[in-house]
């Protein structure tokens, strides 16, 4: 169906700041679209505005700085921290489900943020962004505030966001750089899907933590756990913080079985 929508391109943080305080709850943001633009044309959503955020300053940047580690940008795509050097030098766990998020073209468009915001429980950017414990910086008119990932997801499709809010930045901090760790995704098909299971694995201090997708209604965070426990005590505890269903594309038990199999697996791997 035909959608009518005014679109509007703030090239400042006080205009978008301003048009969200206005018009907030009837409008989307649009970053990559990627999203959006399918929403948009399934007839799933009818905003009154659609608020591009790519010609504000400072949306598209990566930055690093010793105290606050790396801050990845509203507007940054995931192409852009598969290019990062810095994110390729020490968040390698970022890199590994970056790269297995969708294909080159979609990489192109999508965002870390925007991967996020939409609350999918099968976000490929939320498992690693919960086992490096980073937070969610969150603006609007009235200031800002930071969440930590872990508080951030409220349930499909739902996240602490108020409507004239935008997720500002994302800070990954710098005590998670240089750690150990790996991604395993399970699709329908072999190449570019949606994930039926996804678990990142991450060591780093003695600690380890693992953050599974599309086994509950929000990516979850199993931590607390030291690093050389037995892979029995490990597989358990996933086991016990997941919650899958059935659907059309995976049953139950073969979820629960492929969380297993994927944790034993980055075990392994991840010396």
């Amino acid at each position: 169906m035909t959608s009518t929508f005014e679109y509007l391109a703030p090239d400042s943080r006080d205009e978008l700041l301003g048009l969200l305080a206005d018009r907030g709850p009837t409008a989307k943001l649009l970053a990559g679209g990627t999203d959006l633009l399918v929403d948009l044309r399934n007839d799933m959503v009818h905003p009154e505005c659609i608020v591009n955020l790519k010609k504000v300053p400072g949306y598209s940047e990566i930055s690093w700085s010793e105290e606050d580690g790396v801050r990845i940008g509203a507007a940054v795509t995931i192409n852009d921290v598969l290019h990062s050097q810095v994110i390729l030098d020490s968040y390698p766990l970022l890199v590994d489900c970056a790269s297995d998020l969708a294909s080159y073209q979609i990489r192109n468009r999508a965002t870390v943020v925007g991967n996020v915001v939409n609350a999918s429980p099968c976000s490929d950017m939320a498992p690693a962004l919960l086992c490096l414990g980073a937070s969610a910086v969150i603006a609007s008119h009235r200031g800002r505030r930071v969440v930590p990932f872990t508080d951030f997801f409220r349930g499909v499709k739902r996240t602490v966001l108020e409507p004239d809010e935008i997720l500002e930045t994302i800070v990954v901090p710098a005590e998670s750089a240089n750690g150990r760790g790996g991604y395993r995704k399970l699709k329908r098909i072999k190449g570019h899907d949606l994930g039926i299971v996804g678990v990142a694995l991450f060591k780093k201090d003695g600690v380890l933590r693992l953050g599974v997708s599309s086994c509950a209604p929000t990516p979850i965070l199993v931590g607390g756990l030291p690093a050389d426990a037995p892979a029995d005590q490990v597989v358990a505890a996933v086991g016990q913080a997941v919650n899958p269903i059935s659907d059309l594309r995976c049953s139950k038990e073969y979820r629960e079985h492929m969380v297993a199999v994927f944790t034993r697996r980055l075990l392994r791997e991840v010396k």
